[in-house]
């Protein structure tokens, strides 16, 4: 068992994301608004240092926020159909700004039931 984690810069994907998710198997996924270290840091009252004045220049034209999608999957099959749907939808993850995925093991699960 898996679990997959999405965090998603581009969340102009994210109903696709889901519909492909749907089409390849997965019954389930959690989605949370999320915010990036540097957003958070370069926003909050830091600006009187260097760094993080530099990082909200950097930072104004980009995403303020971002979707984080985690699901847990049950077999090694699954987890890589639902990568691959994810990179269907955006493309290659490897673009700045897009976002990034990992898989965490997962040992038990509780209170989810048998789907």
């Amino acid at each position: 068992m898996q679990a997959l984690f999405i965090v998603l810069n581009e969340t102009q994907h994210l109903e696709n994301i889901l519909e492909a998710f749907v089409e390849v198997g997965v019954k389930g996924a959690t989605i949370v608004d999320s915010q990036g270290m540097g957003r958070a840091l370069a926003s909050n009252s830091n600006q009187h240092l260097p760094l993080f004045g530099y990082l909200k220049t950097l930072m104004d034209d980009a995403h303020p926020y971002n979707k984080t999608i985690f699901t847990v999957l049950e077999d090694e099959e699954l987890v890589e159909k639902a990568v691959k749907a994810v990179k269907g939808v955006v493309g290659d993850m490897n673009r700045p700004g897009v976002g990034f995925m990992f898989t965490v093991p997962v040992g038990k699960v509780y209170g989810l039931g048998k789907q």
